[in-house]
C-alpha cells in the first residue's frame, strides 16, 4: 500500500469530535478514531498537519444570540481550536506518535507559537503538527487557516473530513432527497457555483495552485486511508487544467 501524497493537511470540524448523544464537547471514540487514522497514514510515510474547527465549543450563531460582536466571537472560536488541538494531541500521543501543537495565538504554557520554518522542520522530522488558533486574525475561518497552512508548508492535499456527508453536493443532502454528489470540481467552479463546502476566501486562495482538496465522510474509519492511497471516494477539488 502506497500513498499518493507526501505531505497533507487534515481538516477536522469541531462537531466531528463531539459526543452528540451525551451532549459533550468530546467523544473519546471519535478522538481515538482520528488518532488511529493518523497512525495508519503516517505508517505510509506521509507527513501530517491537522487543523481543527471549534464548532463543538463555540459557534458564530451562539455569539449572535447572546450579543457578542464578530471580532470578539472569532477570537473566542480561535481559543476553542486550541482546546480541540490539545485534545487531539493527547489522543495521538497515546499511540506513541510525536505530536506538536502550534498556535497562531501565543499560549506558551500550552503550545508552541506558529513559526513556518519550525513547523516545516517538525514535519520533516516525522512529527504530526496540529495548527491551532486559526490564522490569528478575526474574520477568517478555519477553512482559510487550513488553506494558508497547506500553502505555507507546501502540502500536496487538504483532506476535509466531514461529519456524515459523503462529499460535495449540488444542494444540501440533508434537506433535499434529490441532491447529487459532484465527484470532480475546479476551484473556479466552486467559487462560481458558491457551493457550501469551504469559504470562498479559501477557494480563491487555492485557485491556480497545485494543492488538491479531498472531501469525504469520516464516519467510515477507513476513509482516510482510502483517500491517501488514491481511491476515488468523496469529491476531489483541484485547479483547472
Amino acid at each position: 500500500m502506497k500513498s499518493i501524497y507526501k505531505r497533507i493537511i487534515i481538516k477536522v470540524s469541531g462537531e466531528a469530535l463531539s459526543d452528540e448523544k451525551n451532549h459533550s464537547i468530546y467523544d473519546r471514540a471519535k478522538l481515538e478514531m482520528v488518532a488511529k487514522a493518523v497512525e495508519e497514514i503516517r505508517s505510509l510515510g506521509v507527513e501530517i498537519g491537522i487543523v481543527t474547527g471549534a464548532g463543538n465549543i463555540f459557534r458564530g450563531r451562539t455569539a449572535d444570540h447572546i450579543g457578542i460582536e464578530q471580532a470578539q466571537a472569532d477570537y473566542m472560536g480561535m481559543l476553542g481550536t486550541i482546546l480541540n488541538a490539545m485534545a487531539l494531541q493527547n489522543a495521538i500521543e497515546q499511540r506513541g506518535i510525536s505530536c506538536r501543537v502550534m498556535s497562531a495565538i501565543n499560549v506558551p504554557q500550552c503550545c508552541e507559537p506558529y513559526i513556518r520554518r519550525k513547523a516545516m522542520h517538525h514535519l520533516d522530522e516525522g512529527r504530526v503538527v496540529i495548527f491551532a488558533g486559526g490564522t490569528g486574525n478575526p474574520y477568517f475561518t478555519t477553512d482559510s487557516c487550513a488553506t494558508l497552512r497547506a500553502l505555507e508548508v507546501e502540502a500536496d492535499a487538504i483532506l476535509m473530513a466531514k461529519n456524515g456527508v459523503d462529499g460535495v453536493f449540488d444542494k444540501d443532502p440533508r434537506k433535499h432527497t434529490d441532491a447529487k454528489m459532484i465527484k470532480e470540481l475546479s476551484f473556479h467552479q466552486l467559487v462560481e457555483k458558491k457551493l457550501d463546502v469551504l469559504d470562498l476566501t479559501a477557494a480563491a486562495m487555492l485557485e491556480g495552485k497545485n494543492v488538491v482538496i479531498r472531501v469525504f465522510n469520516m464516519d467510515d474509519p477507513a476513509a482516510f486511508l482510502k483517500v491517501v492511497t488514491g481511491e476515488e471516494i468523496g469529491t476531489t477539488i483541484r485547479k483547472e487544467v
